[in-house]
């Protein structure tokens, strides 16, 4: 099967995508050259995406300052909430600190994360 080998190809690949689905819908037959086309074409940009952008986890300072910001907290109400000193907290967000298990399990739990994210597993 083809492959996309360069930037221009994968440009390429992306702009026809996007011109394919002005055409495709959720009601059009799999077997309709078009979708054909589409489904042929997103494969391969998604190998090459795989390859050359890469999706990584977020980390956890990421993660927390999402969430921050989806609750609308301030690393002031963080630190209150977690019982922490605000330096504390300015070490944990600014990588110069890993939180402790206890936080970490606060963290977990106060800002709905998942422990498995909290934990970096």
């Amino acid at each position: 099967m083809a492959q996309i080998n360069n930037e221009k190809e994968y440009k390429v690949a992306c702009d026809r995508i996007n011109e394919l689905l002005k055409v495709v819908n959720g009601q059009t037959p799999l077997t309709d050259p078009n979708m054909i086309e589409l489904n042929l074409i997103s494969s391969l940009v998604e190998e090459y995406e795989h390859v050359h952008y890469p999706v990584t986890p977020p980390t956890l300072v990421e993660t927390i300052n999402l969430r921050m910001y989806e609750m609308g907290l301030t690393r002031t109400n963080l630190s209150e909430m977690l019982n922490l000193s605000k330096s504390t907290i300015s070490d944990i967000l600014n990588g110069k600190r890993e939180p402790t298990l206890k936080t970490a399990r606060d963290i977990s739990r106060k800002l709905n994360i998942d422990a498995a994210v909290v934990l970096g597993v």
